[in-house]
């Protein structure tokens, strides 16, 4: 007698479904996002504390202040740096309303707006040592509040994003150069606020461009995109150029950044021909937004000198205000050759002076101020004081072998998010070997724009370390935070789909 198998039939393995261009070019982002700006805030506010808590203290003249405080209020009384008295650091500490100037015009170094960043301190609230230090504690305050919205953007991920603003906000180096009136600190802001602005672009035109695509057939070279957030990156770029020329390395490095982000988003897409495309409806527009708008701030940084007559190499102005800019283009162009042959000819012997070589491992900090106060001390027979310029060493160190992963994590696993990365800190960091091998006197504290890149490779290390759901307890574990984790959707991330660095998604690992 035949009988019925009436078991139910094996189970077939579901096949995951092939992501859609929207999903591969632009992931969901699943994250709370009133978790996403609340939590960086209250690192932003832990961060200014530590910035503004005794801001005026030391009551002196620290390290350069001695030369952009003066400066900075030079520019705000006369449009253009000025010669002082000899002894006018003392002046001022005595009375901040006291006439320091004597000689006319003075042969500056650097260009104009870390300065006029500084004067704002000073109108405000007086030629002061909080009044020089309040705009730089200002801006190192929102350097937190922006690489942590930045981390956020690039993981996914809202733990990791307060982390790198954390791992920022303690920082030694970052903190001393927030409290000092020295230009690093805004160098540093403004390369990050363009190389935010660029991150943000990416996400913007990669979902715009899915979009465009979903509706329906486009030419071979695909859609034209706008990149609106491109012009803010260049005037971010061209006010790091105003404040010191290293800000320049960074409009190369991140000119290539982006043309190439637009291929791979292209390529991602399956534009027929997405280098053509690329080259025609990218790369020019991106040498406008990034070259041409930085250029064209950097000069409008030097108003002040362009405008009002007396200024150093400037002689007199023409009497219509609209012909000054262009009868003083070549004095300004005769000044820039002289700053950088003053910057080529600096090699001058200094105590604290190191190498770009020694600045990742911390081989010598700069003392910004030192004193043994007298009386002071209780029982102490000698005691002393002294603000040292100097990165934490667990971040420094660990940035190194940091960026060794982060390395191998673009070039083997092709995460733009590394290459970006890398791209960052190499920009700030090889740009200086030419002038060590000319032996040009040069600081640690000129490392100061690389900290957030350092940052962001840490914590794209951790968020590798946590990894997916499988891994990810584990990980959390060796990575300092232990914690329960919602498990993965069902069927997983779709195929192709990059690492997921975030509690309930992952970010792309596509070009």
């Amino acid at each position: 007698m035949a009988t019925t198998d009436l078991s139910p039939a094996p189970a077939v393995p579901r096949r995951p479904r092939p992501p859609s261009v929207r999903e591969w070019l632009a992931p969901p982002r699943l994250g709370d996002p009133l978790l996403g700006w609340l939590a960086p805030l209250l690192i932003t506010v832990f961060a200014g504390y530590l910035r503004f808590d005794r801001l005026g203290t030391p009551r002196t003249v620290v390290f350069d202040e001695t030369y952009y405080a003066k400066d900075a209020l030079a520019l705000w009384k006369f449009g253009w740096e000025h010669n002082t008295v000899a002894n006018a650091d003392k002046q001022l500490i005595a009375d901040q309303h006291a006439n320091i100037w004597s000689g006319g015009p003075s042969f500056v170094a650097h260009p104009p707006m870390g300065k006029w960043m500084i004067a704002i301190g000073e109108w405000m609230f007086g030629a002061t040592p909080f009044g020089w230090r309040f705009v730089p504690a200002l801006v190192g305050t929102l350097s937190v509040l922006i690489l942590c919205r930045v981390a956020r953007r690039m993981t996914g991920s809202t733990l990791l994003g307060c982390a790198a603003g954390l791992l920022l906000a303690l920082d030694g180096l970052e903190f001393v150069t927030s409290r000092a009136a020295l230009l690093d600190i805004f160098v540093m802001f403004w390369i990050l606020a363009g190389f935010a602005c660029l991150v943000n672009d990416r996400d913007r035109s990669r979902r715009r461009l899915a979009e465009l695509m979903e509706r329906g057939p486009v030419t071979a070279h695909g859609p034209f995109l706008a990149h609106g957030w491109r012009y803010g990156a260049g005037i971010c770029l061209g006010l790091a150029c105003a404040t010191k020329w290293t800000g320049l390395f960074y409009i190369g490095a991140f000119g290539i950044m982006v043309v190439l982000w637009d291929y791979g988003a292209r390529r991602a897409a399956s534009v027929r021909r997405p280098f053509a495309g690329t080259l025609l409806l990218e790369a020019g527009p991106a040498f406008v937004q990034l070259v041409v708008v930085a250029l064209v701030t950097y000069v409008a940084s030097w108003w002040g000198w362009i405008f009002r007559p007396g200024g150093y190499g400037r002689g007199e102005a023409a009497s219509n205000p609209l012909w000054r800019p262009f009868e003083a283009m070549p004095d300004l162009w005769r000044y820039h050759k002289a700053m950088l042959d003053f910057h080529n000819g600096l090699d001058a012997k200094h105590p604290y002076q190191s190498w770009p070589w020694d600045w990742p491992v911390l081989r010598r900090p700069v003392a910004f101020y030192y004193t043994e106060p007298k009386g002071a001390c209780g029982g102490t027979a000698r005691c002393s004081r002294e603000i040292l310029g100097i990165g934490t060493p667990v971040l420094w160190w660990g940035a190194l072998a940091a960026l060794v992963g982060v390395l191998f994590i673009w070039l083997v696993l092709r995460d733009w998010r590394a290459g970006a990365i890398v791209l960052g800190f190499l920009a700030g960091w090889l740009s200086w070997f030419p002038s060590a091998f000319a032996d040009r006197t040069m600081f640690l504290f000129y490392a100061t724009p690389l900290i957030p890149f350092m940052v962001l490779a840490v914590v794209l290390v951790l968020g590798y370390m946590i990894g997916p759901a499988p891994v990810r307890a584990a990980g959390a574990h060796a990575a300092g935070a232990p914690r329960a984790e919602p498990p993965e959707p069902p069927g997983g991330p779709p195929e192709g789909y990059g690492p997921s660095l975030t509690e309930t998604g992952g970010a792309s690992a596509a070009p």
